[in-house]
C-alpha cells in the first residue's frame, strides 16, 4: 500500500497477493454467497448472506480494478464515493458492500 499512498504502481506480484488476500478477508468476515465481488485479473470471492447463485452470472456483482479494491479494503476510500466516480460496478440490489468495508486488519 505504500507504492499506492507514494502515487507508485506497485509490482504486480505484490499487488496480486494482497488483492487476494483482502478478498479472502472479505468472504470470511461475511461469509454467504448472495454477491460475487471480482478484482480482474487477481480474483473474485462469494460473500454476503442470502440466497445462493449457482449458475451463470450472479444477479448480485460488484467489479472493480486491483487498486479500487485496496482502496476500499483499507479504508482509503469510502463506498459511495467510488461508486460515484464509477470506479465500482456493482448491481443487484445486495451488491452494497460499505456495510462490510473498510475491512479491520487485525
Amino acid at each position: 500500500m505504500v507504492a499506492l499512498d507514494e502515487g507508485r504502481a506497485p509490482e504486480r506480484s505484490v499487488l496480486r497477493v494482497a488483492v487476494r488476500a483482502l478478498l479472502t478477508t472479505l468472504a470470511d468476515r461475511t461469509p454467504g454467497r448472495s454477491v460475487e465481488v471480482r478484482v480482474p485479473p487477481y480474483g473474485a470471492v462469494q460473500c454476503v448472506p442470502g440466497p445462493r447463485h449457482t449458475r451463470g452470472t450472479p444477479p448480485n456483482t460488484v467489479e472493480m480494478d486491483p487498486q479500487t479494491w485496496l482502496a476500499l479494503a483499507t479504508g482509503r476510500l469510502e463506498w459511495t464515493q467510488a461508486v460515484t466516480e464509477g470506479r465500482v460496478r456493482a448491481s443487484g440490489t445486495r451488491a452494497d458492500l460499505s456495510p462490510y468495508l473498510p475491512l479491520e486488519l487485525e
